[in-house]
């Protein structure tokens, strides 16, 4: 099919990837404009755009995907299929009739499952044990268009939000494939109609909210900081006992453990194990990342700054956490 590309994030590239060696032919891709970043606010090309200019692809970076010289220029790719990922830019009604098998979109949660822009962090933050992909015709309300395809996949008590991105950027290929092959054959397929009683949102998070809660269980304290990183990150102070160390730290990877007939540890304390109390069972820190340096594993921290039990992880505001 030829394929018009809509996307900016690193999530696109896979797809991409799997696009051109399914021999589909994308006949140009359209990404955010470049921005600043950085500590010196160069401007940078979206993942997305930069992947793609290195395979040879045409890529346009309008402001505004839905201006008339724009979307004149579209029509005039007489393309069969628009694809979207991770684009960051609205559809118009206009944009949504052109092309004639429609638009698709690849949407990192199993639908109608948490609607939004953050269904991957959402989903490790709830603890939920499963997520996976779906393609769906993209409508104008938003995630809400019939499915043509889905894809599951167990999410690990350790595993972070970054993690789950990346495989499901990758399992995303399979899906992909799977509804062209339905609109290869009908390109009028219409797909499967969501339930919408069973619609959940995924708002997008803010810095506000990247904060360890140890006043938790185990289980919900571990997805909450898994579910944080890589951003905003969830933010502690580590204290020693004896008041010679306080510094600010992100903690990035834990898993759920059990006291094992130990009494019950203060919330957020050093255990004699090495791991940290919660309100019911213990946390097994992973790694964690610094304010002062890079991430790094438990181990190495422990060595480092000679950690003891005794030892604690206080609640931290965001806002008072620079650096991290």
């Amino acid at each position: 099919m030829r394929i018009l590309f809509l996307g900016s994030g690193e999530f696109g590239v896979p797809t991409f990837r799997s696009l051109k060696s399914d021999g589909h032919e994308i006949v140009a891709v359209v990404s955010q404009p470049d921005r600043p970043a950085g500590r010196g606010k160069s401007l940078q090309a979206t993942p997305l755009k930069a992947y793609a200019l290195t395979a040879g692809a045409r890529v346009l970076t309008p402001g505004d995907v839905n201006s008339p010289d724009v979307l004149a220029e579209l029509r005039g790719m007489r393309v069969d299929l628009a694809y979207v990922v991770a684009f960051g830019q609205k559809i118009g009604a206009e944009l949504l009739t052109m092309f004639p098998a429609g638009i698709i979109n690849l949407h990192g949660s199993l639908l109608p499952a948490y609607r939004g822009a953050a269904p991957v962090q959402r989903a490790v933050l709830n603890g939920e044990l499963e997520s996976g992909v779906t393609i769906f015709r993209l409508v104008e309300k938003m995630d809400a268009g019939p499915i043509l395809a889905q894809r599951r996949t167990a999410i690990a008590p350790e595993e972070t939000a970054d993690d789950l991105h990346d495989r499901l950027a990758r399992i995303g290929c399979d899906c992909l494939q799977a509804a062209l092959h339905r609109l290869i054959a009908n390109p009028d397929d219409p797909g499967e109609e969501q339930d919408a009683s069973r619609a959940t949102p995924a708002p997008k998070l803010k810095k506000s909210d990247g904060w360890a809660d140890f006043s938790l269980p185990a289980a919900s304290a571990a997805a909450r900081i898994n579910g944080l990183w890589s951003w905003p990150g969830a933010a502690a102070r580590f204290v020693a006992a004896d008041g010679k160390r306080s510094e600010l730290v992100a903690l990035a990877r834990v898993r759920p453990a059990e006291a094992a007939g130990r009494p019950q540890s203060a919330a957020g304390h050093v255990t004699d194990v090495l791991h940290v109390g919660c309100a019911a069972g213990e946390l097994e820190l992973l790694e964690l990342k610094p304010a002062s340096g890079k991430l790094m594993d438990w181990r190495s921290f422990v060595n480092g700054r000679h950690v003891k039990p005794g030892d604690r992880f206080e609640r931290v505001e965001p806002a008072k956490a620079p650096g991290l």
